[in-house]
């Protein structure tokens, strides 16, 4: 695994530990049964540690946005305040994608 989370790349090793420690146990591998849960918990782990990343990378887009937005407000600088509109947008489908 990577040293960045990745939803894919915790899926793919949440759905491949759960295939090796099905072998594992059709074939009667104690090893692979153990291998096999251990990368699906580090999948899991992987994959939520990716979603708390993004939810918080949401967050932060969602907040400056609503900075800029109200700081273009109170300015009169419609472009400030289009631009705010837009990350504070941004971050809150960011924030939806990682619930």
């Amino acid at each position: 695994m990577s040293n960045q989370p990745s939803k894919a790349s915790g899926q793919y090793h949440s759905v491949k530990g759960t295939v090796v420690e099905t072998i594992g146990n059709l074939a009667g591998a104690p090893s692979w049964v153990d291998s096999g849960k251990k990368e699906h918990a580090e999948g899991e782990g992987e994959y939520r540690a990716a979603q708390a990343k993004g939810y918080a990378e949401g967050t932060a887009d969602r907040v400056e946005g609503k900075w800029d937005s109200v700081a273009g407000a109170i300015t009169g600088d419609k472009a400030q305040q289009a631009s705010g509109n837009i990350q504070q947008g941004k971050g809150e489908a960011q924030q939806k994608a990682n619930q």
